[in-house]
């Protein structure tokens, strides 16, 4: 498997676990309805697990433009991958995106809140303040960035081993810090299935929510660099 063909076979896996749980507990009538934070954010550690074991030796399992963006800053990899790594991983966070629709796509028919169905592709803050919402994606990046660069240390590869560790830092990032926006911490994996709920033809759906997007890409990827920056300096 090429490289490129991991990061985007990751990221689809990432998504497809991750906003299928999502899906899982707010859609009505299915089996999760109603679980709650805890399973979400439990789910979406496994999915980064699955992801990360699966495609680990092809690619590195970056999954993350801003995984990849600190990579690079911290010479781990070459800048010249960097742009083929975050099309990929755009492309494969689309795609599944595009498959959670296709498992739940009778309980999308149903009468429910645009804002929800909206929730299940891409994150939202709990309280609208762009620069509040900003600074908490920057933190939770950064935590999460710093945490990555500390286990990859010092080949720049996640090792199938590494799988566990950084599925238990994403854990405790929901758990600790995603309540504010729901905890993006990664541009594709906001963007990708943001397009998909744009491009979908979902009933009742409303619009894809561009005008809060730049935040959820933006900050995650200065989370990122502040975060290399830090490494660098510890490490010296």
């Amino acid at each position: 498997m090429s490289p490129l063909l991991g990061e985007f076979l990751g990221s689809a896996i990432l998504i497809l676990f991750g906003d299928g749980v999502v899906a899982n507990v707010l859609l009505d009538r299915s089996k999760g309805q109603n679980s709650g934070w805890i399973v979400i954010s439990f789910g979406w550690a496994m999915a980064v697990f699955v992801a990360v074991f699966c495609v680990a030796p092809y690619s590195g399992a970056h999954l993350n433009p801003a995984v990849t963006l600190a990579l690079s800053m911290t010479g781990k990899f070459g800048w010249d991958q960097l742009p083929g790594y975050w099309l990929a991983q755009l492309a494969g966070t689309f795609t599944g995106a595009i498959l959670v629709w296709l498992t739940y796509r009778g309980h999308f028919t149903k009468d429910q809140s645009p804002d929800l169905k909206l929730g299940i592709f891409c994150t939202s803050p709990a309280i609208r303040n762009a620069p509040d919402n900003f600074l908490t994606e920057g933190i939770s990046t950064f935590v999460f960035i710093l945490a990555v660069l500390l286990i990859v240390a010092p080949d720049a590869k996640l090792g199938a081993l590494d799988a566990l560790p950084v599925a238990l830092l994403v854990l405790a990032v929901g758990l600790s810090l995603g309540g504010p926006t729901g905890y993006a911490i990664n541009p594709a994996r906001d963007l990708g299935p943001r397009l998909a709920h744009l491009l979908l033809p979902i009933p009742g759906k409303r619009d894809s929510d561009w005008g809060y997007a730049w935040v959820p890409i933006l900050a995650p990827m200065i989370g990122a660099a502040t975060a290399a920056f830090v490494y660098q300096i510890l490490q010296n």
